[in-house]
């Protein structure tokens, strides 16, 4: 069993949690029984979150060997210029190591993206822009870290895609068997 989750932000992608007082988890969804997530997302990112009952379809999407692209709308502070984007095609340096290439290209604010609450935080005096960024790796934090290597610090992270398996028209706590 595949199942597509859209993991709300604020929600730990475990299903216990022995913080005092504990967090959110997957466990409030409604979520079948014996699946586990196969990856991760972090607890300030959202979107797709693919969990799985099966050990060895677990280990394909999250050994970094297969290589599975992941991509994310972004949503970073400034406007990026060709530089910048370049940059994060070639890959970025970080603290552990050089991050392999990405794609990376700018895209307008999409009309279906659900509000976040907590709202991000706004500068009148800083734009903001959205950009979509795939990579193969799957580091952590890592594209929050590329973002900000190239100037640009992440504001919201939105992950829309997993190879093949898209968050496509799924809200926020709402998942599907996925194919």
């Amino acid at each position: 069993m595949l199942i597509a989750f859209n993991k709300p932000y604020g929600v730990l992608c475990q299903f216990t949690d022995r913080s005092v007082p504990p967090r959110p988890t997957l466990a409030g969804f409604g979520l079948p029984p014996q699946v586990y997530a196969a990856g991760r997302l972090d607890f300030d990112s959202e979107g797709l979150l693919l969990l799985t009952d099966d050990g060895r379809l677990a280990h394909r999407l999250t050994d970094p060997r297969h290589r599975q692209h992941k991509t994310y709308l972004v949503q970073i502070e400034g406007e990026p210029d060709d530089a910048a984007l370049e940059a994060l095609r070639r890959g970025v340096t970080l603290k552990d190591g050089p991050t392999l290439p990405a794609r990376a290209r700018c895209v307008d604010p999409p009309d279906w993206l659900w509000p976040r609450d907590p709202p991000i935080r706004v500068r009148k005096s800083v734009p903001d822009s959205f950009i979509e960024l795939t990579i193969t790796e799957g580091r952590n934090r890592q594209v929050r870290r590329m973002t900000a290597a190239v100037g640009h610090p992440t504001l919201r992270l939105v992950r829309l895609a997993i190879g093949a398996h898209r968050l496509d028209g799924l809200m926020p706590g709402q998942w599907r068997e996925a194919d």
